[in-house]
């Protein structure tokens, strides 16, 4: 199998997560990255012609409730942002954890 997955690749992603890696760290997650999609591909090679879909394997199902909405229950926008810190026409305002690089 031919290599997929590059230092070169674990180094993007690694600098999109913003986490920081040495040189001997891409190389071993490279190295891991491909070992896991070998055993991965191994599943191709399995005859699934006449298995069904499982959908689901535990047999639990969704136990859904009536959507109502209880005004008692309810905070006002004036309530719930009584305790923040900082406010800007009605909404919260935190800080920016986004930065365009």
């Amino acid at each position: 199998m031919s290599s997929l997955i590059s230092k070169k690749l674990v180094d993007e992603i690694a600098h999109l997560a913003n986490i920081p890696l040495s040189e001997a760290e891409l190389q071993n997650i490279a190295q891991d990255f491909e070992e896991t999609l070998g055993v991965i591909n191994n599943l191709s090679e399995i005859d699934t012609k006449n298995i069904e879909p499982a959908h689901h394997t535990t047999g639990l199902e969704n136990i859904l409730r009536e959507d109502i909405v209880e005004n008692d229950r309810m905070l006002s926008q004036k309530d719930s942002l009584s305790q923040a810190k900082k406010t800007h026409d009605g909404y919260f305002v935190v800080p920016r954890i986004l930065h365009n690089d």
